[in-house]
């Protein structure tokens, strides 16, 4: 099963906001029963706005018969970034370095219920991927979602967990993930 994907900048944003904040808030609060102030529709889109307000970020969504199925977005990691300034695990030397061109944030990637297990989210996932130029691409997973299934499918599309984070006071403590692109 294959869906249409469409790729946006941050400049098309307001076209498709609503859609993002209308799939986030079905999938985390009514599939997962995400609940929380982290997980909260406003604090979501806070965390979208900033990602967005960054050099780079780009989005994908997917659509099947006209229906928005899933989305994922990102951005690059720039020289004052403060992607790995919550590690809990130490990194390697020279590991956090980043340049704007080493390293790719995976925000977020959802796919909303009826369209799981299909390949969809693979499908999202690579099509964002395929329009990056940077080195490796890295993400963060709530090591407890699914009971270790979600990190298990990242860890299946070639991702390694690196060490553990927790970027906001009120998010749970991540995985954080890694994996190369060139």
């Amino acid at each position: 099963m294959t869906v249409e994907i469409r790729h946006y900048t941050a400049e098309q944003l307001p076209e498709f906001r609503q859609t993002l904040l209308d799939i986030h808030a079905e999938v985390r609060h009514r599939d997962f029963g995400l609940i929380g102030p982290f997980y909260e529709v406003e604090r979501f889109d806070e965390r979208l706005s900033s990602y967005a307000s960054r050099p780079g970020w780009s989005a994908v969504v997917g659509y099947e018969s006209g229906d928005a199925v899933g989305f994922a977005f990102g951005v690059p990691l720039g020289r004052d970034t403060r992607w790995w300034s919550a590690m809990i695990t130490e990194l390697p030397q020279g590991y956090t370095e980043e340049d704007g061109k080493r390293t790719v944030a995976l925000n977020e990637i959802v796919v909303r219920k009826p369209w799981r297990g299909r390949g969809i989210a693979w499908q999202i996932h690579e099509e964002w991927l395929s329009q990056r130029t940077e080195q490796r691409v890295t993400l963060l997973v709530n090591p407890t979602a699914g009971n270790g299934a979600v990190q298990a499918v990242y860890e299946a599309w070639g991702y390694r967990a690196v060490g553990r984070q927790q970027p906001f006071p009120d998010s749970p403590v991540f995985t954080s993930m890694t994996r190369d692109l060139r």
